[in-house]
């Protein structure tokens, strides 16, 4: 596909997105990048010059060591970027057999005796780290999975604000001028088994959150200026019968739907087995579609467009779902229009591109699928282990390796790999991309990644 045709295939789906009840308008300013994959959670970046190749030694304005440890996405605002950390002090060998027992399953745990829990601020121009803030603080924490982290969930900003949540551990409020906590609040308590994953979404005055773990599922709001909470919503679908199976670390959307007649804004919120749909004003349940396959430990965040809903099942043979979402009239009947069954994400999400859809498999293989029917047009092996969501950025798409090696392709109906880079480190974390740089956490630092 020629750079041509492929960037008038995209212009016409702007425009489709724009004139459909469920969609998201089209990228803010390139500074917006204030939640979990970028605006409405796509993973798109109106970032311009961003370099097709680097390494250590090029194309790094800035590389700056980290403190502690959190698979947290960065988040900006103005000339700051915020990310999530935390300190662990390991339990005693005997500590951690006695904790170990009580898991239920067969995952490999690491436990910790206490845990801390940090807001870090970089300089966007200087890779200075200026802030390095306590938000909470917990003893005798549940454990996690040795892949996962304590502060895996990535923040969300908004006016002058930080949210920060940190699953069953607690979630804190932080005035970013001031860097005063100005909130905690640890009630929303489930099991995650392991750890934390699921991270927030602002809608006007509320933080939502998904509560999804084996002994309790839910979706709670709180309250931005005060933390309490203001509505919470069990899960009303029949769960499996082994509670291994019924959790899910998943973040919702917000799309504009119609319902009962009238184009509201809905929370479309996947969950172990279902996906729901609620009033983000007060958390009523509007309706619910059942996958028809096991889907649990759900990671990925969906993607919309061309009136659908992209969604992974995730763990257990995960499928990839397209769910139509738009046209439902006065009884919402949401229908999986088509499913795709083979090398789907357990963890990265998906990018829907003009009227393709991109994923990558955790093992490594790579797939372009037609977003309108599912049909694939290529699947291509790039090797490695991924954990992070792509991102699309300057007219590339750019996959993320756990083994800190980043594929550059082109994107189109045939594979088009431009260039393969390596850092230092493990890349865990989903990158960003603002203005004229790309912004990679590894698992010890931050780099600031620009033409030089």
């Amino acid at each position: 596909m020629t750079c041509t045709h492929f960037l008038a295939r995209y212009a016409r789906s702007l425009i489709f997105l724009l004139i459909t009840p469920c969609m998201i308008t089209p990228l803010r300013a390139a500074d917006d990048w204030r939640e979990f994959r970028g605006y409405r959670g796509q993973g798109h970046s109106s970032a311009t010059d961003i370099p097709t190749t680097w390494s250590e030694q090029s194309n790094v304005a800035w590389k700056t060591p980290l403190p502690g440890k959190g698979w947290s996405s960065p988040v900006v605002e103005r000339n700051l970027i915020w990310l999530t950390s935390a300190i662990e002090t390991p339990a005693t060998p005997e500590q951690a057999e006695q904790r170990k027992k009580a898991n239920t399953g067969d995952q490999a745990l690491n436990v910790a005796q206490h845990v801390d829990f940090f807001a870090l601020a970089v300089d966007v121009q200087t890779g200075k780290l200026v802030h390095n803030v306590k938000v909470l603080e917990v003893d005798e924490p549940q454990w996690i999975h040795t892949l996962n982290s304590y502060a895996s969930p990535t923040p969300a900003l908004q006016d002058g604000k930080l949210f920060c949540h940190f699953g069953a551990y607690g979630t804190a409020c932080l005035d970013t001028a001031t860097q005063k906590v100005l909130w905690q609040n640890t009630e929303l308590q489930i099991m995650h088994e392991n750890g934390p994953g699921s991270s927030p979404v602002l809608w006007k005055n509320l933080l939502i959150v998904h509560c999804d773990g084996s002994d309790e599922q839910y979706v709670a709001a709180l309250d931005q200026a005060t933390g309490k909470v203001v509505w919470r919503t069990n899960r009303s679908g029949e769960m499996n019968p082994n509670k291994q199976l019924v959790k899910a670390y998943g973040t919702p959307q917000i799309a504009e739907l119609a319902v009962a007649g009238k184009t509201q804004e809905v929370l479309l919120s996947p969950a172990a087995d279902w996906l729901y749909a609620y009033d983000p004003a007060n958390g009523k349940e509007l309706w619910k579609l059942k996958y028809g396959v096991l889907g649990f430990s759900i990671v990925p965040r969906p993607v919309m467009g061309h009136g659908m809903f992209y969604m992974c099942t995730s763990f257990m043979n995960s499928e990839m779902l397209a769910i139509r979402i738009d046209g439902l009239g006065e009884k919402p009947e949401p229908h999986i229009a088509w499913r795709y069954k083979k090398q789907v994400p357990n963890m990265p999400s998906p990018l829907l591109i003009g009227d393709e859809l991109y994923f990558v498999h955790d093992g490594g293989v790579a797939t372009c699928l037609d977003a309108l029917t599912g049909k694939a047009h290529w699947t291509e092996r790039l090797n490695g282990k991924f954990c992070a969501s792509p991102l699309f950025v300057d007219g590339k798409i750019l996959f993320f390796g756990s083994d800190g090696i980043t594929i550059v392709c082109h994107p189109g109906t045939s594979f088009e790999k431009l260039a393969s880079n390596k850092l230092d480190g493990t890349i865990m974390a989903s990158p960003i991309a603002i203005d004229n740089a790309l912004f990679i956490r590894t698992d010890a630092a931050l780099y600031r990644i620009v033409q030089r």
